[in-house]
């Protein structure tokens, strides 16, 4: 069994077509097929079930498959374990994050960081907190900042600050003007909030739950800008951390006192598997820099 059959393998069990397999592993059509009735004779059984031109991952496929993508991974990780022993204060650091984390926080840390470290590079990805974790579990990505904290096996986090949410509402709202609400004076109000992959998403039911209360949902959003705009449109309220860039909108921030609504930033890793000597740096970085500014945040007074 050679390693370039168990690529060969992966190829073709992913994309389940031997032509297009083929153009993208560069190899012809008849070596590919050839290739792979080699490694199914190797092995005593067939890998695949062929009808007509298709080709289908069997069972004996499908078993196969996890260990070949492991054995592959670790092959990757041993690679770049020796070029990272050769180049320790190089390589490249998979980060993924929040949408709202995007705008001043992971500037500023990248910012910061690459002037003690400036041969690093990164590889940046945002998204929703499931496709985050998701990524982080498949080892798309090294690390990656999320809200609110999940437990997954195989995956550690570190708490890096807290911060308030706010219920906004439309300037000139009956509300626009108070000091504070209960959350479950917004019962009644039709509800902006986040598609249900979000993190946001998320702890926004767990409040809504807390406070006995079902929102009357009109809106679910992808981004905190992008709901603030459909609140500042006079569609509904909605409840989200301050971010700098709504600064501008015609929209009221309101504390709420009932229940005490916040989100938690942390930052996850995947435990027992090799971190290269740049995420590590980046690792402890992250926390050294949170930990040594404000753990909760609220709205800047104005």
């Amino acid at each position: 069994m050679e390693l370039h059959q168990l690529i060969y393998f992966k190829t073709v069990a992913h994309l389940q077509h031997v032509s297009q397999a083929a153009e993208v592993l560069a190899v012809s059509q008849p070596a590919l097929s050839r290739s792979i009735a080699k490694l199914e004779e190797e092995l005593g059984v067939p890998l695949f079930d062929r009808r007509g031109k298709s080709i289908f991952l069997n069972r004996y496929g499908r078993q196969f498959l996890k260990y070949v993508e492991k054995a592959l991974q670790e092959i990757a990780e041993g690679r770049q374990v020796l070029l990272d022993l050769q180049n320790p204060n190089h390589g490249c650091v998979a980060l993924a994050f929040l949408h709202s984390l995007g705008a001043h926080l992971i500037p500023d840390l990248l910012g910061k960081f690459r002037q003690e470290y400036p041969d690093i590079r990164f590889k940046l990805y945002q998204n929703a907190t499931t496709q985050l974790l998701d990524q982080l579990e498949a080892g798309e990505i090294d690390l990656c900042l999320s809200s609110p904290i999940f437990t997954r096996e195989g995956m550690k986090w570190a708490e890096l600050f807290t911060e308030a949410l706010y219920v906004i509402v439309p300037q000139g709202h009956r509300l626009s003007r108070r000091a504070h609400i209960r959350l479950e004076e917004i019962a009644g109000e039709p509800f902006i909030t986040f598609k249900h992959t979000h993190g946001m998403r998320i702890l926004t039911d767990q409040y809504f739950a807390a406070a006995g209360i079902k929102p009357a949902i009109t809106f679910e959003g992808e981004e905190i800008p992008t709901v603030a705009g459909l609140v500042e449109a006079n569609l509904g309220v909605a409840l989200i951390p301050y971010i700098a860039e709504l600064d501008k909108a015609n929209i009221s921030f309101l504390p709420v006192s009932t229940p005490v609504c916040r989100r938690t930033i942390g930052l996850a890793w995947r435990e027992n598997t090799y971190m290269s000597p740049a995420a590590r740096k980046f690792k402890d970085f992250v926390m050294r820099s949170c930990a040594a500014s404000a753990t909760f945040l609220t709205k800047p007074r104005t």
